[in-house]
C-alpha cells in the first residue's frame, strides 16, 4: 500500500512537466503580446529577452511556493493520505483544463485555475472527512482558508474592471500628448515618457522579481538591518521619485546622444519584466503542488505512522524549494516558449482583438456585444454635445493614423498597433501588478495584461464601427471563459478527489489514462487544424494590380474551388445513397469551411480595389464577377449537402433505386466536367472553354430530363413527399451549380 504514494509522487513529477508545457503555452500571451503586436523588435530578440526573464523569475520564485502548501486550505486538518489525494486531483484537472483552453486559442488564468482546483479538491476531502466523523458540515471553515478564497474572488472582479479602465485612460492621455506621430515629437517628450515607463517597469521588477527571492528576506547592514523586502515596501515614494529622475536623464541621453529609440527600449524592458513576474509568480501554479507533494512524502517516509494518521502540520511551516528544481522548471518553460505552437494560437487571439487594422474576426457578435456597442455609441454622441468643438478637433488630429506613401500614389496602413500602445500596455500592467503586490492583493497576471490591452485598444480607436461588435464579443467570450475556468476547476477537482479517495489503485490509473488520451487527441486535432490551414487547396487572396494578373490568380482559385466542390458533391451523393450520416456530417463541415474562405476573399475586395493601378480598374469588375460565381457555386453545393444531411438525420426514407442511379450518373458526369475544367484553368488552356460550355449545356439537359421523369413518378408510383422534395431540391440546385460554372467559363471566354 505504501508504494502507491511513491507512485503518486512520480506521477505528479511527470504531470508537473506536462503542466509547465501547457501552462507556458497559455501564459506566453501575457508578456509577448505587446512586443510581437507592435513589431518593435525582432521576434528572435523578443524570445531571447523573454527567456532571460523567465530564467531569472524561476530562480527567484522559491518564496511563492507557500500558496500550494497552505494558501487555500489548512494543512493541519488533513492527513498525508488526504493531501496526496488533493494534490493528484489538482494536477490532473489543471493539465486538462489548461490544454482545453490552449486548443481553443483562448487565454485563461493559471492562477485562478490552480487556486480553485485546490479549493475544490480540499472542500471535497473536507466533506468526506466530516461525513465520516462528526457530520457537522458547518465546521468546513476549519479546513478551508475562506478569507484567502474570498480575497481571490474579489481580486478577480476588481482586476478585470480596474485594468480595463486604467489602460483605457492612460492610453487616451498618452495618445493625446504623443499622437501617432510620436517619433516626430521633441526629444524631451520621449525622454519624459521613457522616464515614467522605465521607472514603473524597474519598480515592477523589484516588487515582483527580487522581492520574491530568498535574498530579499535577509537583513542587510547597508539598509540599517532591514530586509530588501521591507525597504521596498516602506520607501515606495522615495524609490519612485529617485528612479524617475535617473531614468528620465538616462532616457534623454539615450535619445539625444546615443540616437536610440526609447520606445523599443521600453518594450524590451517591459517584456523582460512581465516574463520575470510570470515565472516568479506563476511557477507555483505549475510545480508548487508536485513539490509540496514531494516534501510531504519526505516528511512522512520513515516515521512509521500510517498515512491516514500522519497529520500534515509540516506544510504550514516554511520549507525552501531546491534551486535545482527551479532551474529545471525554468529550462522547461524556456524550451516551451520557443517550440510551443499552441502558444502562438493564444497569442493570435489577443493580438487580433487589439489590432489597429482589419483582421479576420473569429468571434460572432451577440445581443450583449451589440447592446454594449450601441450604448457606447449613444454615450459618445451625448459626450460630443457637451465637449467643446475645439477639443474634439484637436483630439481627432492626435488620433489620426498616419499612412506610408508608396509608389503610384497608393497608401498602406500601419499594421497591428504602434510602439506607444505597446509601451503603455507593459507600463500599466506592471504598475497595477506592483500596486497589488505591495498591498498583498491577489490577482491574475493574465487578467491584468489582457484587460489592459483591451482597454488601450478601445481608447486608441482600434475598435471601429466595422469591428467593435466582433471585438467586444471576443472580449466577453474570454471573460466568460475566465469565470468558467473557476467554476469548472472547482467542480472537476472535487469530483477527481472523490473518485481517487474512493479507490486509489483503480481510479488514479484510469484518470491518468483519460488525461493522456485527451492530451493526445487535442494535440492531433491541433496538428490537423494546422495542416488544414496550410493545405495546398486553400484559397489565396488576389494581389495583382492588372487584369491579366487577376485572370492568372483567379484561375488558380477557380481550379481549387472546383476540386473541393467535386469532392464535396461526390461524398454527399454517396452519403445520401448509402444513408451514411457520418459522411454527410463531414461534408457539411467541409462545405462550411469552403464558404468561409470564399467569404474572406469577398471581404478582401475593398483592399483589392484600393490596390489597383489606375489603368487596370476594369480588373475589379472581373474579380467581383468571379467571386460572385464562386459564391453561387459554394452555396449550391452547400444547399445540397445541407438538405441531404437533414433528410438522413431525420431518419426519412432513403432514395429509390432509380433515383440513386440518376444522381450517380449526374455526379459522375459533373465530376468529369469539373476535372476537365480544372485542367483547362491549370494549363491556362482557355481555348477549350467553348467545348466545355457545350458539355455543360448537355449535362443541364440531362438534369432537366431526370426532373421530368421524377414528375411522372410522382404522379404514378411515388409515395414519399419528403423523398420527392429532396430529389427535386438536389436537381434544381445542381442546375444552379452548373449554371454558375457556365457563367465562370463565359467570363474567361470573353477575356481569352
Amino acid at each position: 500500500m505504501d508504494n502507491i504514494y511513491l507512485l503518486m509522487v512520480i506521477a505528479l513529477a511527470v504531470l508537473a512537466i506536462a503542466d509547465l508545457i501547457v501552462g507556458v503555452s497559455n501564459d506566453a500571451v501575457n508578456f509577448l503580446n505587446s512586443a510581437i503586436g507592435s513589431k518593435a523588435i525582432s521576434f528572435r530578440t523578443i524570445m531571447i529577452v523573454a527567456s532571460l526573464g523567465i530564467a531569472f523569475g524561476a530562480i527567484f520564485s522559491s518564496g511563492m511556493m507557500e500558496v500550494a502548501r497552505k494558501g487555500i486550505f489548512v494543512p493541519a486538518m488533513f492527513n498525508f493520505d488526504n493531501i496526496m489525494v488533493i494534490f493528484m486531483a489538482v494536477m490532473i484537472t489543471d493539465i486538462l483544463l489548461l490544454d482545453f483552453f490552449n486548443t481553443l486559442g483562448m487565454p485563461t488564468s493559471t492562477t485562478v485555475s490552480i487556486v480553485f482546483e485546490l479549493l475544490g479538491a480540499a472542500v471535497a476531502m473536507a466533506l468526506i472527512k466530516i461525513s465520516a466523523t462528526t457530520g457537522d458540515f458547518s465546521t468546513i471553515t476549519e479546513y478551508i482558508n475562506t478569507a484567502k478564497a474570498t480575497q481571490i474572488i474579489f481580486g478577480i472582479l476588481l482586476s478585470v474592471v480596474v485594468a480595463f479602465s486604467v489602460g483605457a485612460l492612460v492610453q487616451y492621455i498618452s495618445r493625446l500628448l504623443l499622437s501617432f506621430n510620436f517619433e516626430k515629437k521633441a526629444k524631451w517628450v520621449g525622454a519624459l515618457f521613457g522616464g515614467v515607463a522605465l521607472t514603473a517597469m524597474v519598480y515592477f521588477i523589484l516588487m515582483k522579481g527580487i522581492k520574491g527571492a530568498e535574498i530579499a528576506k535577509q537583513n542587510l547592514d547597508i539598509l540599517n538591518g532591514s530586509t530588501i523586502k521591507d525597504f521596498l515596501e516602506n520607501n515606495v515614494l522615495s524609490i519612485v521619485a529617485v528612479s524617475f529622475v535617473i531614468w528620465s536623464a538616462l532616457s534623454y541621453v539615450f535619445v539625444n546622444f546615443l540616437k536610440m529609440n526609447i520606445y523599443k527600449l521600453i518594450i524590451g524592458v517591459g517584456t523582460f519584466a512581465l516574463a520575470l513576474a510570470f515565472a516568479g509568480n506563476d511557477l507555483v501554479n505549475f510545480i508548487g503542488v508536485p513539490i509540496a507533494a514531494w516534501q510531504s512524502f519526505q516528511a512522512w517516509t520513515g516515521t512509521g505512522v500510517p498515512a491516514t494518521e500522519f497529520m500534515m502540520d509540516v506544510l504550514g511551516k516554511k520549507v525552501p524549494t531546491p534551486t535545482l528544481m527551479l532551474f529545471i522548471a525554468g529550462l522547461i518553460m524556456v524550451l516551451t516558449l520557443w517550440f510551443s505552437s499552441k502558444s502562438r494560437e493564444v497569442l493570435k487571439t489577443s493580438i487580433d482583438l487589439s489590432s489597429q487594422g482589419e483582421t479576420k474576426e473569429r468571434f460572432q457578435p451577440n445581443f450583449l456585444s451589440r447592446g454594449l456597442v450601441r450604448g457606447a455609441m449613444m454615450t459618445t454622441k451625448y459626450l460630443a454635445i457637451i465637449t467643446p468643438k475645439s477639443f474634439q478637433k484637436k483630439a481627432d488630429e492626435q488620433f489620426e493614423k498616419p499612412v506610408i506613401e508608396l509608389m503610384q500614389g497608393k497608401t498602406h496602413e500601419l499594421p497591428a498597433f504602434d510602439m506607444v500602445r505597446a509601451a503603455v500596455n507593459l507600463m500599466v500592467a506592471g504598475v497595477l501588478i506592483s500596486i497589488a503586490t505591495s498591498y498583498k492583493l491577489p490577482l491574475s497576471t493574465t487578467y491584468v495584461t489582457f484587460m489592459v490591452a483591451m482597454g488601450t485598444s478601445l481608447a486608441d480607436r482600434a475598435w471601429g464601427s466595422e469591428s467593435a461588435v466582433y471585438r467586444v464579443a471576443g472580449v466577453l467570450n474570454v471573460i466568460g471563459g475566465w469565470f468558467g475556468t473557476a467554476i469548472t476547476a472547482f467542480i472537476a477537482a472535487a469530483i477527481a478527489a472523490f473518485l481517487i479517495n474512493w479507490n486509489k489503485e483503480v481510479m488514479i490509473p484510469i484518470l491518468l489514462l483519460v488525461a493522456v488520451f485527451l492530451l493526445v487527441r487535442n494535440s492531433i486535432r491541433h496538428i490537423n487544424k494546422k495542416k488544414d490551414a496550410r493545405t495546398e487547396d486553400s484559397l489565396i487572396r488576389a494581389e495583382s494590380k492588372s487584369v491579366q494578373g487577376v485572370i492568372e490568380e483567379s484561375a488558380d482559385t477557380i481550379s481549387k474551388v472546383l476540386k473541393r466542390v467535386s469532392k464535396i458533391n461526390e461524398s454527399t451523393i454517396n452519403g445520401l445513397i448509402n444513408q451514411d450520416l457520418a459522411l454527410l456530417k463531414k461534408g457539411r463541415k467541409t462545405v462550411l469551411k469552403l464558404e468561409d474562405e470564399i467569404e474572406d476573399l469577398q471581404n478582401n475586395i475593398f483592399y483589392f480595389i484600393k490596390n489597383l493601378d489606375e489603368t487596370s480598374v476594369n480588373a475589379s469588375t472581373f474579380y467581383m464577377q468571379v467571386m460572385g460565381d464562386l459564391q453561387d457555386i459554394a452555396q449550391s453545393v452547400g444547399f445540397i449537402s445541407k438538405v441531404s444531411h437533414k433528410h438522413i438525420n431525420n431518419n426519412h426514407k432513403g432514395l429509390k433505386v432509380n433515383q440513386s442511379k440518376e444522381l450517380k450518373k449526374i455526379d459522375k458526369e459533373l465530376c468529369a466536367l469539373f476535372t476537365k475544367t480544372r485542367a483547362a484553368f491549370d494549363l491556362r488552356a482557355f481555348d477549350q472553354i467553348s467545348e466545355l460550355l457545350e458539355e455543360k449545356q448537355a449535362l443541364l439537359k440531362t438534369v432537366s430530363e431526370f426532373a421530368q421523369i421524377q414528375v411522372e413518378r410522382t404522379r404514378t408510383t411515388e409515395s414519399s413527399p419528403k423523398n420527392t422534395t429532396l430529389y427535386f431540391s438536389i436537381l434544381l440546385e445542381t442546375e444552379d451549380l452548373i449554371k454558375a460554372t457556365i457563367s465562370l467559363l463565359e467570363l474567361y471566354a470573353a477575356k481569352k
